[in-house]
C-alpha cells in the first residue's frame, strides 16, 4: 500500500487508516462484539492499514484496551494515535486540560495500549478553563520524555459555527496558531467527506502550507455514503445517528442523490472488471484532496475494513471529481 507522511516528523502511515471508535462507542451497542472487532483490527494490519485511531474516552477506556490486545502482538506494524482531554460522565462529557491530568492520562493510555510510546497524541478538546498553551506544553513534555512521538489537534466547534455564521473551522485555526508557538503540530483531525466539505475552505490549506498532516474523520459520512443505510429504518437510542440532524428519515431520503452519484461513478470503474463500491469512491475522493490527507473510516467488521482498504487503489478521473463536485449539497435539519 502507498505510504503517506504525517507532519514535519515524516511519520509514515498507510494511505487509509482505521477509526476504532465504532468498536465500543457512539454507534449501535448491540453490534459491538469484542472478538469481531479484534479480527477487524488484525485484518486492517494484514491489508497494510497501519494507522489505528482511538481515544481514552471511547468506552470509556475499553477501546484502548481492545487495541492493546492486538498491539501486544503486532506493535511494530501499527501507527498508534490516541487522544486526551475529554472525560465521560454518566450523562455528560467534560474537558480536562490540566497538565497533571494530561500526564496521568498518557501513562494510563500507554498501559491500556500495552506499548511504551504513542505515535500521535491528540488533544481531543481544549479545556475552556485552562489556557491551551499549558495543555499543549504538558503534551510536548511527553514527547521530550519519550512517551509520545508527535502531537495532533482535533477540530472544535463545528456545529456551533453553523449557527453563528462563522466559518466552520475558524476556532480550530485560532487554536492551531496558538499551540504551534509552543510545539509543532504534526496532524489535525477533522471531518471531511463528500457530504461535509467545509475543511477544504481554510483548514486543509492551512495544513498543506505548513506540512501538517490531515486525518479525515468520518470520510464515509457516519455510514451514509456507503449506501447501506435505509431511510426510515431508525437507529438504536445509544447510536449517535439517532440524534444527528442528517439522519432523520426525511433528510436521509433527501440526501439519496449523493449516494446515487457515488454509485454511478462506482459502476463506471467496475466495468473494468473490478467490484467498486460507493464507499470506495467516497474514500478515493478524500485521498484525492492532497498527499497530506489520510482518511480514517470507522469500522468494526473485517468485511468493511477490507473493502475500505481497497479504496487505496482506486484513482478517480477528472471527470469523476467534477461529477462529485456537482452533486447536491447535503441537507440537514439545521438548513
Amino acid at each position: 500500500m502507498e505510504r503517506r507522511t504525517i507532519g514535519a516528523a515524516t511519520l509514515d502511515v498507510g494511505t487509509i487508516g482505521l477509526g476504532c471508535m465504532p468498536m465500543s462507542w457512539a454507534y449501535t451497542g448491540s453490534r459491538q462484539r469484542g472478538e469481531e472487532s479484534l479480527r477487524a483490527v488484525h485484518a486492517a494490519l494484514d491489508q497494510g492499514v497501519t494507522l489505528l485511531d482511538t481515544a481514552d474516552m471511547y468506552g470509556p477506556f475499553t477501546n484502548e484496551l481492545l487495541l492493546g490486545r492486538v498491539l501486544k502482538e503486532r506493535r511494530s506494524e501499527a501507527f498508534v494515535s490516541t487522544k486526551v482531554g475529554l472525560l465521560v460522565g454518566e450523562q455528560h462529557i467534560v474537558a480536562n486540560g490540566r497538565p497533571g491530568y494530561v500526564r496521568r492520562a498518557c501513562d494510563a493510555s500507554l498501559r491500556r495500549l500495552q506499548t511504551d510510546v504513542i505515535d500521535l497524541y491528540q488533544l481531543h478538546r481544549a479545556d475552556p478553563e485552562v489556557p491551551v498553551e499549558e495543555t499543549w506544553g504538558a503534551m510536548a513534555d511527553l514527547v521530550s520524555a519519550g512517551k509520545v512521538r508527535s502531537l495532533g489537534l482535533c477540530a472544535v466547534g463545528a456545529r456551533s459555527a453553523r449557527r453563528s455564521g462563522a466559518r466552520l473551522h475558524d476556532g480550530t485555526i485560532r487554536q492551531l496558531e496558538r499551540v504551534q508557538q509552543v510545539f509543532p503540530v504534526s496532524a489535525v483531525e477533522a471531518e471531511l467527506s463528500v457530504w461535509s466539505t467545509e475543511a477544504l475552505d481554510a483548514l486543509l490549506p492551512w495544513c498543506a502550507a505548513r506540512g501538517v498532516g490531515f486525518l479525515a474523520a468520518m470520510p464515509l459520512g457516519n455510514g451514509f455514503l456507503t449506501g447501506t443505510l435505509t431511510p426510515g429504518e431508525g437507529f438504536e437510542p445509544d447510536d449517535l445517528r439517532a440524534r444527528h440532524p442528517r439522519f432523520t428519515a426525511e433528510m436521509m431520503a433527501a440526501n439519496q442523490p449523493i449516494v446515487v452519484g457515488l454509485r454511478r461513478i462506482a459502476r463506471r470503474h467496475g466495468r473494468l472488471g473490478n467490484t467498486v463500491t460507493p464507499a470506495q469512491v467516497a474514500l478515493a475522493w478524500v485521498l484525492a484532496q492532497g498527499r497530506h490527507v489520510v482518511p480514517v473510516p470507522g469500522a468494526k467488521r473485517e468485511r468493511w475494513v477490507t473493502e475500505n482498504a481497497g479504496a487505496a487503489g482506486l484513482r478517480l478521473t477528472a471527470e469523476d471529481l467534477a461529477e462529485v463536485a456537482g452533486l447536491p449539497a447535503a441537507r440537514g435539519s439545521w438548513d
